[in-house]
């Protein structure tokens, strides 16, 4: 744990510390979040914290990544909370802008990551995307980190962000960090506050489903059978409705076609207010 957290909240200051430390020969990791902190960010921390010399996490609700009718307005913020949790962890720095230094007047630039970007979560998402590259970019940008650590449990998220720093020549390493689970299974993440108690008992057949879906692929089965039987598992359970369930490509996010692929197997599904997404490997 450090004595102390530094809270710093312009670029020109991130930049500023992260320039000294890395002159001193130190290594820089960057974990990105935009708060409502739970033990799935605190593991990217850890990760950081392993592999670097100094960890500076941030914490930024991006606008530009939710669409007009989603929880921009609901999603849980608070600093105070959230900054002791850092803290506790042994956080060096938080880098906690507020919008106008994110996006000044007159900010007129985003960045798409077509292909890999537009399916799944893009394409039942429209823009969400392209506002996750874009507040990525600047971070990656703006902090000049050697290494940023996001979680598997987003994991089209994780190989988009792949993609564009490797499309745009940015020199982080970008590191993904296995999802974190409660004891039966529910991956953590924010949203899992918005299911009531006896939707939080359903929410675990997502990840067990998944899991004998991959198996069944595993073991030679038809693809889209396995597909279409984990949507008939899961709305039979009581998710009120299933956006997809799918096998793909581990990287490209392609559709899965051979068991010498590295694979994973997709899902996203509505549990009363709360959109549900999981991965498990295949």
């Amino acid at each position: 744990m450090t004595d102390t957290l530094d809270i710093v909240r312009t670029v020109q200051e991130l930049r500023h510390r992260i320039r000294a430390w890395q002159g001193e020969g130190l290594r820089v990791g960057l974990v990105p979040t935009m708060g409502g902190l739970h033990d799935g960010h605190l593991a990217l921390v850890k990760a950081s914290l392993k592999n670097t010399d100094r960890t500076v996490a941030t914490l930024f609700v991006n606008p530009k990544q939710f669409g007009p009718y989603e929880d921009f307005g609901e999603y849980p913020r608070d600093e105070d909370r959230d900054a002791k949790l850092f803290k506790e962890e042994g956080t060096h720095m938080l880098f906690a802008p507020d919008a106008a230094e994110m996006y000044p007047d007159g900010f007129s630039t985003s960045v798409s990551v077509a292909a890999i970007g537009d399916v799944l979560e893009g394409a039942f998402r429209p823009g969400f995307f392209t506002g996750v590259a874009t507040i990525v970019t600047k971070l990656l940008v703006q902090a000049g980190a050697d290494q940023a650590f996001f979680g598997e449990k987003d994991y089209q998220q994780l190989q988009v962000i792949k993609r564009l720093a490797l499309d745009l020549n940015i020199p982080t390493d970008i590191t993904g960090v296995p999802t974190v689970r409660e004891d039966d299974g529910l991956a953590l993440s924010s949203r899992n506050q918005y299911l009531t108690p006896a939707e939080r008992n359903i929410a675990p057949v997502l990840y067990k489903t998944l899991c004998a879906a991959a198996e069944k692929i595993h073991q030679g089965n038809d693809i889209a059978v396995a597909e279409a039987w984990a949507t008939e598992e899961l709305l039979a359970a009581g998710f009120t409705h299933v956006d997809y369930v799918t096998a793909r490509d581990g990287a490209t996010l392609d559709a899965y076609t051979a068991p010498s692929q590295s694979g994973r197997v997709l899902a996203a599904a509505k549990l009363g207010k709360a959109r549900l997404i999981d991965n498990v490997s295949l």
